[in-house]
């Protein structure tokens, strides 16, 4: 099968700043924009498009603030905007004028390169809707600026009418344009027009060619390979995929699929070694779950059940994984259930560190199984398996000890029916936790808005200063799951927590027929293990 020939490199370009915060839910600070930002220069892309200077408050602060807090060592800051209004005039733009006071060495604007959406949306002529590309360009270039120009619909425009969208891209090129970015808008195109389209128009023009895609159709990232194998030197996308809709292309596995794959250069060789942890800390920013099947560098990339894959991978651990993991800093793991074998605890215990004999391991096994018999799934929590298995070998955590926990909820005014005439409900959580730290009684109270909080916040307490590192654990998620239903209220539950230090997240687990016990055991272990891992 013959294959067309690949750039020898291509320019990452990263819009989570703008794109990606269109998607439902993100509301970034300034802070959290610079913050962000930071990361991606960590990364090493090749451009960070900031915002829209101008358009908001916040965006206008996020410039301003760039130019004195933002000390980017790889990435190169870009301004976007769109070309001049219909009618007017490049010299006195207020959006163009943005963009040049932004500061910014590079700018991209967006124009309109459908002929449908320039006479139905724009209610322009055809020649107008190319002469305000052309003219924006021009001008901005004028000023010294890199500039990069935004095709919008490019894709649907060039099925509907392709002599005028050629026409766009012919006049932004002749203007001055630096990159020629297709664009599309509507996330409708699949891999095999998106290859063709690319191939074309890259044929047609001397001006390095970009895509910009969504994934309205699922295909998003297969788009983004495709134009590149058309011809395109230059991808923009966003960390994680975020984005309106359904998102933008997901530069993550872009970067590794181009790089590792393709064997196409993007970003250095030490940003693709960060791409996990970049990907969890911008997630942590947006504050979003991270995605624990994202490919590259989610949690389940490269976990393997137990069964033929972990006894192949651990005579060969390229038996079942596509690529080594910490090329893109993750890693391999070994999920652990009643059906795991001695042979799969050897692994697990292995990759923990802990030597653990045949003994040992048999009677982690046969607790294994009657946990899970019991209602805990250890598959889910990696966490409360690493401190079972610890434990079998002699371990003991010596943070605290437990001696006893009280949680008293209080409920006053009105029944909590939520009708629609119901007044104010008032609940107040309280919890008293009594441990040992060092041969030291101590006991502490802790309030909150529930029982989990309230005893998190008496633990924390209670430790006080004793582990310093507690300040950067933090709970992410919290999951209750009702085992046996005929019990009805009775029944059985189990309790997941997700929680974070940053750098990396755990689950860990609790069941218990009293929810409150069982969110005791996953909040125990959730701490344990984080102060094991996070305190040097």
């Amino acid at each position: 099968m013959s294959t067309p020939d690949l750039p020898a490199s291509v320019d990452i370009y990263d819009t989570t700043l703008r794109d990606g915060a269109q998607l439902e839910g993100i509301s970034l600070t300034v802070a959290d924009k610079l913050r962000i930002a930071r990361q991606l220069d960590l990364l090493g892309v090749h451009f960070i498009e900031g915002g829209w200077p101008g358009a908001n408050p916040k965006d206008e602060e996020f410039f301003e603030r760039a130019r004195t807090e933002l000390e980017l060592k790889q990435s190169r800051l870009v301004a976007f905007g769109s070309t001049r209004r219909v009618g007017g005039s490049a010299d006195d733009d207020p959006t163009l004028a943005n963009l040049v006071a932004s500061d910014t060495e590079v700018v991209c604007i967006v124009g309109k390169a459908w002929d449908y959406h320039v006479t139905e949306a724009l209610r322009t002529s055809l020649d107008e809707g190319v002469a305000m590309v052309a003219d924006s360009i021009r001008f901005l270039k004028g000023r010294g600026l890199t500039v990069f120009f935004d095709a919008e619909h490019f894709f649907d425009g060039y099925k509907a009418n392709a002599e005028y969208s050629m026409r766009v891209l012919d006049g932004a090129a002749e203007a001055g344009a630096d990159c020629l970015v297709l664009c599309d808008t509507n996330g409708g195109c699949l891999p095999f027009d998106v290859e063709a389209i690319v191939s074309e128009v890259a044929a047609a023009t001397d001006t390095p060619i970009g895509v910009h895609f969504h994934n309205d159709t699922g295909c998003g990232i297969a788009n983004a390979l495709a134009g590149v194998r058309g011809g395109a030197t230059h991808v923009q996308g966003t960390i994680n995929g975020y984005g309106e809709r359904v998102g933008n292309c997901d530069l993550v596995p872009i970067i590794a699929n181009l790089t590792l794959k393709m064997g196409v250069d993007t970003i250095p060789t030490e940003g693709i070694s960060q791409l996990t942890a970049v990907a969890h800390h911008v997630a942590e920013l947006v504050n979003f779950t991270v995605d624990p099947q994202q490919p590259y560098v989610g949690a389940t990339a490269f976990a393997h059940k137990a069964g033929l894959h972990t006894s192949a991978i651990s005579r060969r651990p390229d038996a079942y994984e596509h690529i080594a993991p910490d090329l893109v800093g993750n890693g391999t793991r070994f999920l652990v259930s009643e059906m795991s074998g001695r042979s799969t605890i050897d692994l697990k215990a292995r990759q923990l560190g802990l030597d653990l004999d045949s003994g040992t391991m048999g009677d982690i096994v046969d607790t294994m199984k009657v946990l899970e018999h019991a209602g805990y799934h250890f598959e889910a929590a990696d966490a409360s398996l690493e401190l079972l298995m610890r434990a079998a070998g002699g371990w003991q955590q010596d943070y605290f000890e437990l001696d006893s926990f009280t949680v008293e909820v209080g409920h006053r005014s009105g029944s909590g029916s939520r009708a629609w005439n119901e007044v104010a409900v008032d609940v107040d959580t309280e919890a008293v936790v009594r441990i040992v730290v060092g041969g030291e009684q101590r006991e502490a109270t802790g309030r909150g808005n529930g029982p989990v909080n309230a005893l998190d916040s008496a633990l924390r307490s209670a430790l006080g200063d004793s582990h310093p590192s507690l300040d950067r654990l933090h709970l992410t998620d919290f999951k209750v799951r009702v085992l046996e239903t005929r019990k009805g209220t009775g029944a059985v539950t189990r309790v997941l927590i997700d929680t974070t230090n940053g750098d990396q997240t755990w689950t860990t687990i609790g069941v218990s027929e009293n929810i409150i016990e069982a969110s005791w055991q996953a909040l125990v272990d959730s701490i344990v293990y984080g102060l094991l891992h996070t305190e040097v």
